[in-house]
Formats: structure tokens, C-alpha cells, sequence
């Protein structure tokens, strides 16, 4: 209830995507809240409901149409019910079309977050629906309002956009090109989070490693990663996602020169074969990738190299993709992000006439996931009987009995325990190691 007796109206936002999907989340919660709204547990309970959406993947744009469909059974029975649609699927003109002939109230897209307030009050206030999807990025927003889950682990947002087009990927288009936010700005958001009672930040950009680029002072992104690791309270710094053309010598160096900057670089390598890296316009060869890794691997003790694999792309014959399993094989992946190729509409790759049958596609994708499982089960079984530090995050959210925390090298630990160790650095004792998490016991602290 407000002051004057009223029910406070509620919002409920339904995320779909990436680590920079949840952040741009966070800032329109606190758009909404700015307005007066307090969050819904429910979207019966909300009388505005927002999509946040992604397009890297067809799958993920069907989860959002099912999800939608669901809503409007909502709309029919409130008339009165806000249903606005944001992200990387409203910048694409295909999805506007559909989205006016099903009834939305509010489409913006990634480039005007900032506008949200603006958008619901002329529909609110008209009746009528609001689309107002801006075709190219303007400046970078700074203060906006901001609404985090609580919790001891922060995203920030570093760079908007990216420049490589990759002949697979829409982010070029649904993002816009790179802008890098001042580093002042990015010091001061980790300074707030810190005194927040925040212990680790994540530093967000569709490819870090061009952070820096078109700013007026000369900084590159390990003066950044340096910067953020000197913030008082902040125990741990991580990063995603970092392409392999572009990881510097100097990034290295800081990664294992810096106690507070975790072992763990995600850096994928999408495909084995020169052929198909050349297709997919990635800028580098399989040649680069190897030595990169075991540069990381010699400089930066225990690292953890993670990684995003595609099969399946346009053109990908049998040797290509067992090129792709070569470089599993030879890198052993801590842990990898797969997919089965989809075709994104507006990207070259979608155009080319050599698509891959989906059966060979599923029968690839199949092969790959029981190399990787094996090879992720044998690096964390290694671990058995080691002892890690790691940070608790909260309860786990399979076994409520148990707690999870995460390493250095960003792999999930399950253990018994108090809920007073949540926010804590503990050591633990591995004592089982699978495919996809590990679990331990608590040793003694002085």
C-alpha cells in the first residue's frame, strides 16, 4: 500500500539471455521502481508485465512467443494489463510486425532503456500501443536506476555493442557497435557495490578485450581489471567473454599477477577448423587459439579455460567437425557452452546454401557433449581430496539442505553448512568431482 491507502502498483520482468540481459534487467527495475512500483512474485499479480528477450538462438525466441501467449490469456481478462517487450528480439523488424498484429503495449529496444518510464505513461495514457525501437545506439546512459538481487556477486557493464560479425551472430545488429563506458563511471558502480557489502563483480562486454577503444583516455582493459582489483572490499574480479583475436599479452600478465582476479577466462573458440573459423569470420585460426591457451595455461597457474562450440554451421563437413573435436581433445575445456547452429535472419551465414541437415547437426552436438562431459568429469575428479577457497553463495537451489559456493575458477561447489558462511571465503576439501559441479566439506578456519 502507498500513503494513501492504495494498492502499490507491481511489475514482473521475464528475462531470457545473457549475463548483460540480466543487467539491463536490474536497470529497468529500477526504472519501474522509480516510477512506484514495487515487483510482483507473479505476473497475475502485476499490472505491468516486460519481456527482456534474446535472439542469438531460434529456440530462444520460441520460449518467448510460448511465454507470450500465455500473458495474453492475462490481457484478456485485464484490458487495463501493460505488456511491454524490450531487448535483442525488438530491434529485429520481423518481430515488430508480429508483435502489432498480437496486441503488445510497449516495444523498445536495447539502444533506449532509458526511455521505459516515457513509454508506459503515453501507453497508459493513450490506450493506444508505444513502439519505439531507436535503429542506431546513441551515448551511453550513466545513473540510471538500478535494482540488484540481493546477494554478495554484481554484474557491470563495461562496453555496449560489438564489431566483429561474426557471419552466425545478430549482436552486431540488435546491440550496435562498441562504446565503452569511462572507466571513472565503472570504478565508481564497483566502489557503490562494495560498500553495498558486494564481494565480487563481474565485468560485462560482448568482448572485453576491446574495451577502451574510442574513449579519450588511453586505457585498455587490463588497466581496467587492475583498476577494479583495487576497489576495497571487492575479494573477487571476474570477466566475460574475451575473443581469442584479441587477448593481449599484457591481460595475461594481469590475470596472474593479480591475487584478487580469478583464474577463469572464457574465451570460445565456436569451431576446430580453419575453414569453417573462416566462414564464421572469427579472425583467427585454430593454430592461434592452441598456442593462446597453453600461454594461459603456462602464465596463469590452475586457470580455467571455458569455451562456446557451434556445430553444425553452414558448409561444416565430417573433418571440420572432427577438427572441432580434435580441439577438445587437445585444449580439454574445463567446461563449455555447446549449441547446434541457428540460423539468425540478416546474418550472412543464414544465406549461405549449405545448410547443415538438423539430424546431423543433433548427431554432432550429441558426440561433442560426451567428449566434453568425459573430459570436464576427469579435470574435476583430479580435484578429489584438494582443498579450494571458495566463496558461499547461498543455498543450493537443487538440495535446500545444502549450500553452494563457487572457486576461483569459477566451478560450483556443494556443501553442508550454516547459512552464516553465506558472503564468506572458506577453504573446503573436494571430496567428489562430476561433469558439472563439484562437492565438499568444510574444513576448520582459525
Amino acid at each position: 500500500m502507498n500513503q494513501q491507502g492504495e494498492k502499490t502498483p507491481a511489475y514482473y520482468i521475464q528475462t531470457y539471455g545473457c549475463q548483460m540481459n540480466v543487467r539491463d534487467s536490474e536497470i529497468m527495475s529500477g526504472l519501474l521502481e522509480a516510477m512506484g512500483y514495487c515487483a510482483a512474485d507473479k505476473p497475475e499479480d502485476a499490472s505491468v508485465i516486460l519481456f527482456n528477450t534474446c535472439s542469438v538462438r531460434h529456440s530462444a525466441e520460441n520460449k518467448v512467443y510460448g511465454k507470450l501467449g500465455e500473458i495474453s490469456v492475462l490481457k484478456r481478462r485485464n484490458p487495463d494489463l501493460i505488456i511491454a517487450f524490450g531487448g535483442c528480439m525488438a530491434q529485429l523488424p520481423e518481430v515488430q510486425a508480429r508483435l502489432k498484429r498480437i496486441g503488445v503495449d510497449v516495444v523498445f529496444g536495447t539502444h533506449n532503456i532509458h526511455e521505459l518510464p516515457y513509454l508506459i505513461e503515453q501507453a497508459q495514457q493513450t490506450k493506444t500501443p508505444v513502439f519505439q525501437v531507436w535503429d542506431k545506439e546513441g551515448p551511453v546512459e550513466e545513473n540510471l536506476p538500478s535494482v540488484r538481487r540481493a546477494g554478495i556477486s554484481a554484474f557491470v557493464n563495461i562496453m555496449y555493442g560489438c564489431n566483429n560479425f561474426c557471419s552466425y551472430c545478430i549482436v552486431p545488429y540488435t546491440r550496435g557497435r562498441e562504446r565503452s563506458r569511462s572507466p571513472a563511471d565503472i570504478i565508481k558502480e564497483v566502489r557503490q557495490l562494495a560498500a553495498q557489502g558486494y564481494r565480487e563483480v563481474t565485468l560485462l562486454g560482448q568482448n572485453v578485450n576491446s574495451y577502451g577503444k574510442g574513449l579519450d583516455e588511453t586505457v585498455d582493459f587490463a588497466d581496467l581489471l587492475a583498476m577494479a582489483a583495487e576497489v576495497e572490499g571487492i575479494d573477487r574480479v571476474r570477466f566475460t567473454t574475451s575473443h581469442p583475436k584479441d587477448m593481449s599479452e599484457k591481460l595475461i600478465d594481469t590475470i596472474a599477477s593479480n591475487p584478487v582476479i580469478c583464474e577463469h577466462v572464457h574465451v570460445p573458440l565456436q569451431a576446430g577448423s580453419n575453414r569453417i573459423l573462416q566462414r564464421m569470420n572469427r579472425g583467427y585460426t585454430r593454430e592461434h587459439y592452441l598456442e593462446l591457451t597453453n600461454r594461459m595455461r603456462e602464465r596463469i597457474p590452475g586457470v580455467a579455460i571455458t569455451s562456446d562450440l557451434i556445430v553444425g554451421f553452414p558448409g561444416e563437413e565430417e573433418d571440420d567437425f572432427a577438427d572441432t573435436l580434435d580441439m577438445v581433445e587437445k585444449v580439454r575445456f574445463d567446461a563449455a557452452f555447446t549449441f547446434m547452429y541457428s540460423p539468425r535472419r540478416g546474418t550472412r551465414a543464414a544465406e549461405y546454401t549449405d545448410q547443415v541437415p538438423l539430424e546431423v547437426k543433433k548427431a554432432r552436438l550429441s558426440q561433442l557433449n560426451l567428449i566434453q562431459y568425459r573430459i570436464a568429469r576427469e579435470i574435476n575428479q583430479a580435484l578429489e581430496g584438494k582443498i579450494e577457497e571458495v566463496l558461499v553463495e547461498g543455498p543450493s537451489k537443487t538440495d535446500k539442505t545444502k549450500l553452494t559456493s563457487r572457486t576461483r575458477t569459477n566451478r560450483v561447489v556443494i556443501i553442508t553448512g550454516s547459512e552464516d558462511l553465506v558472503g564468506k571465503i572458506i577453504p573446503v576439501r573436494i571430496t567428489k568431482g562430476n561433469s558439472f559441479s563439484l562437492f565438499g566439506e568444510v574444513l576448520p578456519t582459525d
